[in-house]
């Protein structure tokens, strides 16, 4: 074994999941960004967690409404999951950018984007500071999911996104 970087690691674990986190701007209209760093945290209270930089624009929005929904993309959506990770909702409007059809669902306080395989509306419980980044720890209110849509993942360190099992 050597030595290497974290941003090397995460090559080495691919796949990796992703998730669309779904905010409501000012005007009423979704943000979408695009993150690979969350995870369950609790079954009991049902609980999930995300990362992102500390100058997201939708990290502030959360610490704003505290609100949010996690949309876990089908490949359908891989295409437009690296432009919504690229750019900020600060200056774009990514669903109208990316043609990002958008479904609102009973319980869930924001639209999210159609193609989605599951859905986490959450509740903020708190933010940590870790690094660059801000954690956010959120109650979960409802989850939705469709087991016929296919999943997207990251690979190669976030490089590509597609399927589980991808064509070498």
């Amino acid at each position: 074994m050597e030595s290497i970087s974290l941003a090397k690691a995460s090559q080495l674990t691919s796949p990796n999941p992703l998730t669309l986190v779904c905010t409501q701007r000012p005007d009423g209209k979704t943000n979408v960004a695009t993150v690979s760093w969350w995870t369950y945290l609790s079954f009991n209270p049902n609980m999930v967690a995300f990362a992102m930089a500390k100058t997201s624009y939708s990290g502030e929005r959360v610490r704003e409404t505290g609100v949010v929904a996690l949309a876990m993309p089908g490949t359908e959506l891989a295409d437009v999951v690296m432009g919504c990770g690229s750019r900020t909702g600060r200056k774009t409007d990514k669903v109208e950018e990316f043609g990002i059809a958008m479904q609102a669902l009973p319980e869930v306080p924001v639209e999210v984007p159609q193609g989605s395989y599951l859905v986490v509306s959450c509740k903020l419980k708190e933010f940590v500071e870790v690094g660059d980044h801000y954690l956010y720890i959120c109650d979960v209110d409802e989850v939705l999911g469709d087991g016929d849509v296919s999943a997207a993942f990251a690979w190669g360190g976030y490089s590509r996104i597609a399927g589980a099992a991808i064509a070498e």
